[in-house]
């Protein structure tokens, strides 16, 4: 968790400013906040870092997602093509706005492939949802041209890779809007908190309004704005957005010492048996928040694991088994459990989701075990890791030829 290993005397000075103007609401009250606006400094710093033309921070990586959908137009009956490798906020958003959920292959890259996406596609589909995992990118140069193929809505989830970009790029910016995730558990932190990102101004107003019942903030007076849509409550406060500005100020810094501690563990471990690598289409776009190996097959990932954890090296995920992240364990999606009756009830789902036939995913998931890179280590404790790494990773290769 970089964000989180950095907290200091930065996070301390921007929060303390917001306090002492009582101010914690992001709108409004412009003679008592005597010019604080963190929110709107937050802003500024997204885009600073990423060339968005334009960014608006909520309270949650997921609402960004939420948002992102609704003022691209993604709304009720829609068809989504959507990974089944991803947090599941990603399809809760598709679900919530009533749009429809298709679930597409994934390739070793850990994000939707071109493929997956051409074979997906039908004669109503409306949008991609293409989500940038582990701290990498998608292939955007074989996924453009069929989005441009099939005149698709292209929205990024972007949440996992902040920081990351694709030949000078920023991930987040090749469609209409996207978006990124400042939660407790990422490259920089604000608590919680999320920003959309857009090059389209129409994209951005709607975004703005949308996520704050509808308010047009145009004058002084809160209660007299004009609504021009319909919205909900997505706003994040000011002390979240006092805490993601100063993060979002280190992340040059963090994603410099992530590439440098990742390339060395690349180094170190590319010549141990039944060890490969995640791709990444842009090495030099990298966000480094994640090593990603694949072992070469399923058994072989879950018998690393196992001894990953009888000696004691934590750090890692192993997907394939994860809750949240993999469609394997979202038995609640599948059986459409939910608190109230959600449009895709009433319309149908466009797939059976307790059948679906996704082996390249589940291939590419069941090989892939990810280990946090840590900004705060130092060179020694990397080759520890890596050793440590390796000499698991023998042992259940070995197994195999038992």
């Amino acid at each position: 968790m970089p964000g989180t290993e950095l907290f200091g005397a930065e996070e301390r000075k921007e929060i303390n400013d917001v306090l002492e103007t009582g101010i914690l609401f992001r709108y409004n009250h412009e003679q008592q906040r005597k010019g604080i606006w963190k929110a709107r400094d937050f802003e500024e710093e997204v885009k600073k870092l990423t060339g968005a033309r334009f960014a608006h921070a909520v309270s949650s990586g997921s609402t960004a997602v939420a948002t992102a959908l609704a003022a691209s137009g993604i709304g009720a009956g829609d068809k989504v093509i959507v990974p089944p490798f991803t947090y599941i906020a990603t399809v809760e958003a598709v679900l919530m706005l009533g749009a429809l959920p298709v679930f597409a292959e994934i390739d070793e890259t850990l994000c939707l492939s071109a493929e997956g996406i051409e074979k997906a596609v039908t004669a109503d589909t409306k949008a991609v949802c293409l989500v940038h995992m582990c701290g990498g990118m998608a292939h955007m140069d074989a996924i453009l041209p069929v989005i441009q193929k099939h005149n698709l809505i292209l929205v990024e989830d972007a949440g996992q890779a902040f920081g990351a970009s694709y030949h000078g790029t920023h991930v987040g910016l090749f469609g209409k809007a996207g978006c990124y995730s400042f939660d407790f558990f990422k490259i920089a932190t604000a608590g919680e908190g999320g920003v959309v990102v857009t090059n389209d101004e129409k994209v951005y107003k709607l975004a703005d309004s949308y996520s704050d019942h509808g308010h047009d903030h145009i004058g002084t007076i809160r209660g007299m704005e004009q609504h021009p849509v319909l919205g909900f409550n997505y706003r994040i406060s000011e002390l979240h957005a006092a805490v993601g500005l100063a993060q979002t100020r280190k992340v040059p810094y963090i994603r410099s010492v992530n590439r440098k501690y990742k390339n060395m563990l690349m180094e170190l471990l590319s010549n141990t048996p039944g060890i490969s690598f995640a791709k990444v289409p842009d090495p030099d776009g990298d966000s480094a928040t994640f090593l990603n190996l694949l072992l070469p097959d399923q058994p072989t990932a879950a018998r690393t694991v196992e001894a990953l954890n009888e000696h004691g090296v934590g750090g890692f995920n192993y997907w394939f088994v994860n809750m949240y992240h993999f469609i394997n364990q979202w038995d609640h999606l599948k059986e459409m459990r939910t608190a109230s009756k959600l449009p895709i009830e009433i319309f149908g789902t466009p797939q059976d989701y307790s059948q679906l036939h996704l082996p390249k995913s589940q291939e590419v998931i069941g090989r892939l075990i990810s280990f946090g890179i840590r900004c705060t280590w130092n060179e020694e404790e990397v080759k520890t890791l890596a050793r440590r790494i390796s000499d698991c990773v023998l042992k259940a290769v070995q197994k195999a030829h038992v």
